[in-house]
């Protein structure tokens, strides 16, 4: 179960800029793909519950990578699987939509809720409700960066993190927009390389990344 302030895993996550998405078909080799990108720099990682045994995995890279990596759990829709994902290590709650009762019960077991929204008044409900962060998802389907500084323009106090199309070549875009940090899925962890099991080259493109990313900050 966790111990960490909300307050201080919602910094980390400002802090790290990047919230690696460990979405897969299977969960055959995530643990390993996950230390070889820590390797590479990577410090925050969520889990989607639609990945075969997620809990599992999320169990596992918290046992295995405590104070190394940063684990949370993504696609949780209801209640119980944020308790059952807290159960399980999951260190903060992400969700492709708002719903109120996926943030009460991350708030009430201490964990940073990152629920998704697209437009302005969904962005701002979750926002007002109490999120942590606001995931904008899919970001990339309504104008990508533009759009995202179009809706800060007016509620610029809103804390928001792009998922959905962010690639490596649009890093500097998204953070020039106003994103507090980026959520990153096959871009950062190529399914390619962890299909090879070639750890080594997915430690090195997690670490061109993660300077990319640094670069893209300064």
């Amino acid at each position: 179960m966790n111990t960490t302030p909300r307050n201080e895993i919602t910094r980390q996550i400002e802090s790290a800029a990047v919230v690696a998405i460990l979405r897969a078909a299977s969960d055959q080799g995530l643990v390993l793909a996950c230390r070889a990108m820590m390797l590479g720099g990577l410090k925050i990682a969520e889990v989607p519950l639609t990945t075969p045994n997620a809990l599992q995995v999320i169990s596992q890279i918290s046992n295995e990578l405590s104070g190394q990596v940063l684990i949370g759990v993504g696609s949780v829709l209801d209640a119980d699987s944020v308790r059952r994902s807290a159960d399980a290590g999951a260190q903060f709650i992400v969700s492709p939509t708002f719903k109120p009762e996926v943030l009460e019960a991350s708030h009430k077991l201490g964990l940073p809720c990152l629920p998704g929204a697209l437009t302005p008044t969904e962005i701002l409900t979750a926002w007002e409700a109490g999120a942590d962060i606001v995931k904008v998802f899919p970001a990339h389907r309504l104008g990508g960066p533009a759009y995202l500084r179009d809706v800060l323009a007016p509620l610029p106090h809103i804390k928001l993190m792009p998922t959905g199309g962010v690639r490596l070549d649009t890093l500097g875009d998204w953070f020039d927009a106003g994103a507090v940090c980026l959520g990153v899925g096959t871009s950062l962890i190529r399914t390619d390389l962890v299909q090879a099991q070639d750890w080594q080259a997915l430690t090195e493109h997690t670490r061109a990344f993660v300077s990319a990313v640094e670069a893209a900050r300064q």
